[in-house]
């Protein structure tokens, strides 16, 4: 569910900065929208464990043509505005304009409000316009880490709390564009269906 920033900039950059360090910790406690909806309830993934996990893909592949580095910080930054606006999903019934809306104004308030414009904040935001653009291969393929990382963790609330979280696949995997991020899809698809044939 959206939420709105009541964050007023005090004009001190220190305070101000503070107040973004702290803003941080709502992806570290706020639960992924999609997995309370399916009422997955004994553990559950944060929007930063989400973010890590996609951090540590990145390291993993094997793709010289990309700027690794730049994959990681896409994945670090690319869900930033959810700290403010939460997580939004399709059951929340926001139209796609607005949701952009919410999260491009959550991304102006952090880097111009809290980090007063200098040099992490541009940094941040270019990233982040990076990612949202979808231009960049790097983009791209952090988009299909997104993708996958859903899958992944769909597969093992599957294992965990024995459910069938299907739609979360239908609407990831088939998406997916980069060939090893699609050879990752394929093992764990393999893997899940192993899984289903145990007894």
């Amino acid at each position: 569910m959206s939420r709105r920033s009541n964050f007023v900039p005090s004009g001190n950059e220190g305070g101000d900065r503070l107040a973004f360090f702290h803003i941080l910790e709502q992806l570290k406690t706020q639960r992924r929208t999609g997995w309370v909806n399916n009422r997955v309830t004994t553990s559950f993934a944060s929007i930063s464990d989400h973010m890590h996990r996609m951090s540590i893909l990145a390291l993993c592949t094997t793709d010289q043509g990309l700027d690794v580095s730049k994959c990681v910080m896409l994945s670090v930054v690319h869900d930033l505005a959810e700290a403010i606006v939460g997580d939004i999903a399709p059951s929340d019934g926001i139209p796609s304009a607005e949701k952009k809306k919410l999260e491009a104004d959550a991304i102006s308030s952090m880097v111009g409000d809290m980090l007063h414009g200098g040099p992490a904040a541009r940094r941040i935001e270019a990233l982040w316009n990076e990612y949202e653009a979808g231009e960049t291969a790097e983009a791209r393929f952090v988009k299909d880490l997104d993708r996958v990382e859903m899958a992944l963790q769909a597969s093992e609330y599957e294992k965990r709390h024995r459910k069938d979280l299907q739609p979360f696949f239908d609407s990831s995997i088939s998406k997916i564009q980069h060939p090893e991020v699609q050879g990752w899809a394929a093992d764990l698809i393999t893997e899940r269906a192993s899984r289903a044939s145990e007894p």
